[in-house]
């Protein structure tokens, strides 16, 4: 790899194959993939905080999280077809800035990086209250270090080592939620025991002040909660420049899990306000745990709070993981230091762990002194966030196949579905939810902080980049002839 330019050539490899050259190593299989998305996007939002969002729409939020699941599908499909021409590690900040602009990759990369980073420092300060249900009386930081210093152990192994793991962490939670429905299925047709089972049922969706007691507005009102609570599934993008055989296992993934996470908010929510009245469900509790309480299961807070643990360290690890490689992607593109780019024997880009384990003890400790102030911060910031990745990567592909176009290049093997309509239906729908988060005075103020953050980016763009960061990264595309299970190698990648 050239320090200058960051280019990648047969000349420098010697004619290596990918999997033997310097740098990042391709030990993540599709498997690995698919439960690492599924991890960083089925957590807390679904465990504890899907309980705002029933709140604003009732019974309906399960239109809101329908419609929200069938945009964040269209846009990961859109950053799939791009991940299988480019399997690059800085994934979308790096098609930002060769279809939009480099200032686009700079902006989107650190927001993504940030935004992971942020997530990490409330799982490690929500590990640490978690534990306190076993052991009260041992100091929270204690907790924090052990997580840190645990995380940053399993991100420095190896990414063979961290997808096995980030694997088993996902099947626990999402264990967890195949429970739930079966227990809450099986609550509803055969009671248990369970209080007020002649009450429980279908009905529950429409007898409280009908489906939609909020009616159209409470719907919308709703969305700028759901659409978050899927935040997160776009790492399968900064993935690719670690799968094994990307071409082939980039798109199994992708299909699979916007409508496996999706399948798995609407039934679990729906199967909860069978069984709860959506009033009564206020968060004060998990919905988890009354409903085991419910068929006597008296052990259901302890063993929930497991599942809870381990879904923080699930998301953690891959949080890490993501702002990492991302941190990576933008040292190739000369918008982060060139240090970020070195990486162990084992593929592992070092640096840029060291750097979000330091964050997140810095951040942990602020979280600490100052909780009411970092906590309402950094939330807002991490919530506008996710909707600007998500347009980012709509706005780069609709300019990659426009190129496309006018250029004559070779089809893509993995093209969106209902082009061009539903990518710009998709985009007019991220646009409304950015406009609905100015609206809902709830949300409101992650919009502001996210434009406070955009003009510092600015700033730092403009009196930190310098060279290559300034010019638009080079995506040169695989030969895309033939089928999806045709073998390839690793795409050149460096500067125009």
């Amino acid at each position: 790899m050239s320090a200058a330019t960051g280019e990648r050539s047969d000349a420098a490899t010697g004619g290596r194959p990918p999997e033997q050259e310097p740098g990042l190593k391709r030990g993540l299989t599709a498997r690995h993939i698919r439960f690492m998305a599924l991890g960083s996007a089925i957590g807390t939002g679904l465990f504890m905080g899907s309980s705002g969002a029933i709140q604003a729409a009732g019974p309906a939020v399960l239109l809101a999280y329908i419609v929200g699941g069938a945009a964040v599908f269209m846009v990961m499909r859109a950053l799939g077809e791009m991940v299988v021409r480019f399997p690059v590690s800085g994934s979308f900040a790096q098609y930002a800035s060769r279809y939009i602009h480099p200032f686009a990759g700079f902006l989107v990369g650190w927001s993504f990086a940030f935004e992971m980073f942020l997530v990490a420092v409330f799982d490690a300060t929500a590990i640490a209250v978690y534990m306190r249900f076993w052991y009260p009386d041992v100091s929270q930081w204690v907790w924090v270090l052990a997580v840190v210093c645990f995380i940053a152990a399993i991100n420095l192994i190896g990414v063979k080592v961290f997808g096995e793991l980030e694997f088993w962490f996902a099947v626990i939670k999402i264990g967890a939620i195949v429970a739930l429905i079966v227990a809450g299925v099986g609550i509803i047709l055969f009671g248990f025991g369970a209080a007020g089972h002649e009450h429980m049922g279908p009905q529950n969706l429409v007898d409280h002040g009908g489906f939609m007691p909020h009616g159209v507005w409470g719907v919308l009102a709703s969305l700028t909660i759901v659409m978050f609570a899927f935040g997160g599934i776009e790492i399968i993008g900064v993935t690719a420049g670690e799968a094994q055989n990307p071409t082939e296992v980039m798109p199994k993934a992708i299909n699979s899990v916007p409508l496996r996470i999706l399948l798995f908010y609407v039934l679990t929510l729906g199967v909860i306000m069978c069984i709860q009245p959506w009033t009564e469900i206020t968060g004060e509790t998990s919905p988890f745990v009354s409903i085991f309480e419910s068929i006597g299961f008296q052990a259901a807070a302890a063993v929930f709070n497991v599942v809870l643990v381990t879904a923080a360290l699930s998301a953690m690890n891959a949080d890490v993981y993501g702002a990492g490689r991302m941190l990576h992607g933008l040292a190739e593109q000369g918008q982060a230091p060139r240090a970020f780019t070195r990486t162990t024997r084992n593929g592992v880009p070092i640096l840029t762990v060291v750097t979000m384990v330091i964050g997140l003890l810095i951040g942990v400790v602020l979280n600490a002194l100052y909780p009411d102030q970092v906590l309402f911060l950094l939330g807002a910031l991490a919530t506008f966030a996710t909707v600007l990745v998500w347009m980012v990567i709509l706005i780069a592909h609709l300019r990659m196949k426009r190129e496309m176009r006018l250029e004559q290049h070779e089809p893509s093997l993995f093209p969106v579905p209902l082009w061009p309509v539903a990518s710009w239906l998709t985009l007019g729908f991220i646009v409304f939810v950015i406009a609905m988060v100015g609206i809902v005075p709830d949300s409101r103020p992650a919009l502001i902080v996210g434009f406070v953050w955009i003009a510092l980016l600015v700033v730092c763009y403009l009196v930190f980049v310098r060279g290559s960061g300034r010019e638009p990264y080079r995506l040169e595309a695989r030969a895309e002839q033939g089928s999806l299970s045709a073998k390839s190698s690793t795409p050149s990648v460096g500067r125009e």
